[in-house]
C-alpha cells in the first residue's frame, strides 16, 4: 500500500512532465512518473510521449490500442509519485490567502464531506499520522530516510541538502507496529527513549524539595506561591520561544551535516515519526543540558534573594513538567473538551503547517506574536 506521505498535484503541474526528461502520466487520481519507462516503452517511446501529462486509464483498457499485462500495471505502481488535486482546490482560501500562497495547502472535496490536504505531505487530518508508511515504497519515491534501518547514520553520511532535508523530514511517517524507529540501532538505543512517567517521577519530587528550600527562606507561604505562579507564566513564554526558534531553527539552520544532524536529534525526529511514543518527551540528559543555563539565570536575575529564584525557578520545572505531559497526551490519548481542540491544534502543526502553532499547553503566545494556526476557509 502506498504511503499517504506522497504529495499532491494540480493537473496543471501534472501537464508540465510531458517531455523525454520529465513524463508523468495518471490514472484516476494516482501521478505516476514514466520518464525512466519511456525508452523501454514496447510500443515506442513516441507513443508513449503522445500520453505525456495526461490521464492513461482509457488508453490501457482500450481493446483497438492492445490491452496491457498486469506487468504493465507493476510497472506503474512502482513509480507512483504523487496524487492529482482536484482543480477546484486552487481557488480555496486558506489562512485567509490562495492555497498556493500558503505553504502549498489545499482542500479538496470529497463527495459531502471536506477535508485538508496538504500538497507536501499528502495529508489531510490527525488520523493520517498514524497511517503506516510503506517503507520500501517510501525510500524508493523519496529517497530521504529508510526505516527499516537506524537512522542516525543515514543522516550523518546521507549528503542531503538543508532544502532537501527540511522538506522530507516535515512529511510525517508512521513506524508499524507502536516501535520506535531505530536512531542508533546499538547499545545507544535506549537512551533515545524515555516513556512519558519518567518525566513527572524524576522531576516532580526535585520541585517539592526546591519548594521546601524556597519557604523555609521565604518564611511566606502566600509569597512563595506567587514566586512559584511568575515561574510557571514564564516558563510559557519560554516553550513558545524554545519550540519556535530553537526546536524550528529550520531555515537558519547551516547547509551541513552537522547542522542537519543536530536538528534532526532535537526536533526533527519528531516531526518525522510524530507518533513514537518513547520520542514524545524530553530524555533526562537533554532536558539538565537545556534546563541549567535557566538554573543559572534565574540566580542572576534575582540575586538579591537566592529564595525567590529558586522558587521561580521551580515554578518553571512545574510548567516544563505540564509540557511534556501534555505532548505527550495529546498524541495518545482521548482527552475532555477543551484538550480535544487543542490535540487538533497541535497535530495540525504535523500534518498541516509546521511554520505555525508553536504553541503546546495553549494558543496564548500564538495568538500574541501572530502565529496561531487558523481554521481553513472554505471556497464559496
Amino acid at each position: 500500500m502506498p504511503s499517504r506521505t506522497l504529495p499532491t498535484l494540480t493537473r496543471a503541474e501534472v501537464e508540465r512532465h510531458a517531455s523525454s526528461a520529465s513524463c508523468y502520466v495518471t490514472i484516476g487520481t494516482n501521478v505516476y512518473d514514466v520518464t525512466d519507462f519511456v525508452d523501454d516503452h514496447p510500443g515506442g517511446g513516441e507513443l508513449l510521449l503522445e500520453y505525456a501529462g495526461k490521464d492513461v486509464e482509457n488508453i490501457l483498457k482500450d481493446p483497438a490500442s492492445h490491452p496491457h499485462s498486469e506487468a504493465a500495471y507493476e510497472i506503474l505502481d512502482e513509480s507512483l509519485v504523487g496524487f492529482v488535486v482536484p482543480d477546484k482546490a486552487a481557488a480555496v482560501k486558506v489562512n485567509g490567502k490562495p492555497a498556493d500562497a500558503a505553504n502549498g495547502r489545499a482542500h479538496v472535496e470529497n463527495g459531502a464531506e471536506s477535508a485538508f490536504v496538504h500538497p507536501r505531505t499528502g495529508m489531510s487530518c490527525e488520523e493520517d499520522l498514524s497511517k503506516d508508511t510503506d517503507y520500501n515504497q517510501d525510500y524508493k519515491k523519496h529517497k530521504f530516510l529508510d526505516l527499516n534501518r537506524a537512522l542516525f547514520p543515514q543522516i550523518w553520511y546521507g549528503g542531503f541538502s538543508k532544502d532537501f532535508y527540511l522538506d522530507q523530514v516535515h512529511r510525517p511517517r508512521h513506524y508499524r507496529g507502536g516501535a520506535s524507529a531505530p536512531v542508533f540501532g546499538n547499545f545507544l538505543e535506549p537512551l533515545t527513549k524515555t516513556p512519558w512517567w519518567v518525566v513527572p517521577s524524576l522531576w516532580m519530587p526535585c520541585v517539592f524539595y526546591g519548594l521546601h528550600l524556597a519557604h523555609q527562606g521565604l518564611g511566606s507561604i502566600p509569597f512563595t506561591a506567587m514566586c512559584w505562579a511568575f515561574g510557571l507564566f514564564l516558563w510559557t513564554l519560554i516553550e513558545y520561544i524554545l519550540h519556535r526558534f530553537l526546536f524550528h531553527l529550520d531555515y537558519y539552520l547551516p547547509d551541513n551535516r552537522v547542522g542537519i544532524t543536530l536538528h534532526f536529534l532535537l526536533h526533527g525526529i519528531h516531526h518525522y515519526v510524530p507518533m513514537d511514543k518513547y520520542r514524545l518527551v524530553m530524555p533526562p540528559a537533554l532536558f539538565v543540558v537545556l534546563a541549567t543555563p535557566f538554573w543559572k539565570l534565574a540566580h542572576v536575575v534575582f540575586a538579591h534573594d537566592w529564595h525567590v529564584a529558586t522558587a521561580v525557578y521551580c515554578g518553571g520545572i512545574f510548567g516544563y513538567i505540564c509540557y511534556d505531559l501534555t505532548h505527550y497526551f495529546l498524541h495518545h490519548q482521548n482527552l475532555p473538551l477543551w484538550y480535544k481542540q487543542l490535540k487538533k491544534y497541535h497535530l495540525q502543526h504535523h500534518f498541516l503547517d509546521y511554520e505555525l502553532g508553536f504553541g503546546v499547553t495553549s494558543k496564548f503566545w500564538d495568538t500574541v506574536f501572530g502565529t496561531e494556526l487558523q481554521p481553513v476557509i472554505k471556497a464559496a
